[in-house]
């Protein structure tokens, strides 16, 4: 968008130089992308956003710098004609379909004489890049660029039988455009049409047949309201771009669309000498009133930061075209113009406020954070575990709660609890609930096996059935599967349960080729430990069992527990050559031990110091126990003991294996010395050999 220094002071006395106006202009939010010194004038080119359709002429921005200035605007309607529609009783007007025409509006002019425009005129269009075509044609362009609406101006006495319809087009239709180019319409292209043929694409560009020439005599001035979302279609599929289009696609103003011919029609009496003879619409009944805002001026302080006096709010909206009405003190009622389509809520009179206001005015502070503690629900903490284990590249699975005995059975797992059996089963497959989500897993796990999956990682979250019938206190129970099965039924307890089943190798790409990493219970062990650790469970451990098991202990309860499949488990389940790791959590135990407080601590101020430990030890000794002791022995400054390294291989003997633990060092009030680490880090070494034997590497 493109204005001019002089004729912006057509509207508003500005006394800052063109380029304060600039940088005022863009401190408010129109972005002046360019100032240009040309004949005697300054062009500025803006950018516009696109919610911002009345930026789009002289008036607009003259009103932004009225409002940025404190200057009066002067923007002056045009005197009214009163016109009578007999004149029109010979030209039929007919708008098909008032959603793509809202409005309509036609001005007879007669006896006009086409002629080139005045210097003043072509000076002003030139400068915004506009072509001078002749006085009637240059005023329709001119009132464009002023108002922000645009005007056609058809040769009348070239219109069939001097009518006018607005229609959509109808497939292979043709017109000429004022371009010289045919182009071929079709329903989705909004055109205006006489009795015979397309005369002008909607809100797009003008026919050829009826343009204003020199021989034109009479004229008929359309001023109209089309659908945007129909101009904007119509200008992509025939490859056009014009003034016009442009602003009808961003949507115009029907209180401006009624006033541009009177304008338009002042200036032609004035350089064509011509006669308005009659001026006849269709269409543009008010839209429902918009509604009023009521803007409260604690909400405007505690969105900016700072207290702007209430005169200068109402100063700075009234400025900007809105109505405002004062019934309380603490509150504003605030009605948007007709051309401010944006304004829908309190959020955008305040950015209003601001931009007049001054984003310079506004003190940079940091926001005061006010953290409030949203303790979730066993619900919410169920989505998190999901969320974490998919974040750690694990798949859900989704089983059946009914299964068969014999799967049970042949699993092997929970053998001592009694399942709870349905009365009437439907198949053999669901004759009892499910006591463990394990053996459905491992069931899951062997199908993806058979559909050659190289890596599987599968869980599961849900109910687990267990039968508390004691038959030492209902003996008569215990004999007879239907009497058991009730009192099961009426007995039976669920628990939430988390199931994990991995299996195979992952595969990664690295320099030296491809290498395989074979799952163990220590993958198992760390997605584990990383879901502990998310949830603030704390004093957990792994305490080994007989028959490859692992149980999981928390404080001194256990929740559940790690399993490494038997060869002979895995052939009942057709799964050869492979190792399947397993592990179920009592879910309801856990949540009692989940703590979602957080503390925070600030970044350390001094660098750290960093020290390997690597050496050779024996299988049986826990690594817990061995950073247990070295944090003891380091306490003093000692921040941080991890593993970073873990080998078994030819260069290990038998039943020992290779570790590195690297120890950080740190001091919060110093930067720590050669002289402070060295002494501590042998004593731990020296700790390590004397009680647990390894031997440094």
């Amino acid at each position: 968008m493109k204005v001019t220094y002089n004729w912006l002071k057509d509207f508003v006395n500005i006394k800052l130089t063109p380029k304060e106006l600039a940088e005022k202009l863009t401190m408010a939010g129109l972005e002046v992308v360019s100032l240009e010194n040309s004949g005697g004038d300054f062009v500025f080119e803006i950018e516009i956003t696109s919610n911002r359709p009345d930026w789009l002429s002289i008036i607009g921005v003259a009103r932004e710098i009225s409002c940025l200035t404190g200057s009066k605007l002067k923007a002056a309607k045009p005197q009214e004609v009163k016109l009578k529609t007999k004149g029109l009783k010979s030209v039929e007007i007919s708008v098909a379909n008032k959603r793509d025409c809202p409005f309509y509006s036609a001005m007879i002019i007669r006896e006009v004489k086409v002629a080139p425009s005045p210097a003043w005129l072509k000076k002003r269009l030139e400068l915004l890049g506009c072509r001078s075509v002749n006085n009637i044609v240059d005023i329709t362009n001119y009132i464009l660029f002023e108002s922000g609406q645009p005007l056609h101006a058809f040769d009348l006495d070239k219109l069939g039988q001097q009518s006018i319809n607005v229609r959509r087009g109808r497939p292979d239709e043709k017109i000429t455009t004022i371009d010289g180019q045919q182009r071929i319409l079709d329903h989705e292209i909004l055109v205006i049409t006489d009795n015979n043929k397309p005369v002008a694409i909607a809100g797009v560009m003008g026919g050829k047949e009826t343009e204003v020439t020199n021989k034109t005599s009479n004229i008929l001035l359309e001023s109209a309201v089309f659908n945007p979302i129909l101009v904007r279609r119509s200008r992509q599929k025939l490859g056009l771009q014009s003034e016009s289009a442009y602003r009808f696609e961003r949507g115009v103003d029907l209180e401006v669309a009624r006033i541009a011919p009177l304008s338009a029609q002042e200036l032609i009496r004035a350089l064509a000498f011509g006669r308005p003879c009659a001026y006849k619409s269709l269409g543009g009944a008010l839209k429902s009133a918009k509604p009023v805002i009521r803007l409260e001026m604690d909400y405007i302080s505690r969105v900016l930061g700072i207290k702007i006096p209430v005169f200068k709010i109402k100063q700075i909206l009234v400025g900007l075209g809105f109505a405002v009405n004062t019934q309380v003190k603490s509150a504003l009622l605030v009605k948007a113009p007709s051309f401010r389509q944006d304004i829908k809520s309190q959020i955008d009179l305040v950015e209003e406020i601001a931009r007049i206001y001054g984003y310079e005015k506004i003190p940079l502070t940091l926001p005061v954070v006010k953290p409030r503690q949203n303790i979730p629900g066993n619900r919410d903490i169920v989505s998190n575990i999901r969320a974490i284990l998919r974040g750690l590249g694990l798949q859900e699975a989704i089983t059946y709660s009914l299964v068969d005995r014999s799967l049970l059975a042949k699993s092997g797992i929970n053998k001592d609890v009694q399942p709870v059996e349905i009365l009437n089963p439907l198949s053999e497959e669901q004759e009892v609930l499910r006591s463990t989500l394990l053996p459905s897993l491992i069931r899951t796990l062997a199908y993806n096996l058979d559909q050659q999956q190289e890596y599987i990682s599968i869980f599961e979250i849900a109910n687990v059935f267990y039968d508390k019938v004691d038959s030492a206190q209902h003996p008569d129970l215990s004999d007879g599967p239907v009497r058991a099965s009730r009192a099961s039924r009426a007995s039976a307890q669920e628990e939430l349960s988390l199931g994990i089943a991995l299996c195979g190798a992952k595969s990664f790409l690295i320099k030296q080729g491809l290498i395989k990493d074979e799952v163990t219970i220590l993958h198992l062990k760390g997605i584990l430990e990383s879901l502990f650790n998310k949830f603030g469970v704390k004093a957990y451990d792994f305490r080994p069992k007989e028959d490859n098991q692992i149980n999981i202990v928390v404080g001194q309860q256990e929740v559940g527990f790690m399993l490494n499949l038997s060869e002979q488990i895995l052939g009942s389940f057709d799964i050869k050559n492979r190792q399947v790791i397993l592990a179920e959590v009592n879910l309801g135990k856990l949540f009692s031990h989940i703590n979602l407080e957080r503390t925070f601590l600030g970044i350390p101020k001094y660098p750290a110091i960093t020290r390997d430990i690597s050496f050779v030890i024996k299988d049986e000794v826990s690594v817990k126990e061995l950073l247990a002791a070295i944090e003891a022995k380091g306490s003093l400054l000692l921040s941080l003991a991890k593993v970073v390294d873990y080998y078994q291989g030819k260069q290990i003997p038998d039943g020992f294996r290779g570790l590195t633990i690297s120890c950080i060092y740190r001091a919060s009030d110093r930067t720590l010395t050669e002289e402070e680490v060295v002494p501590l880090h042998n004593s731990i070494c020296a700790l390590l050999e004397e009680r647990f034997g390894i031997k440094l590497r």
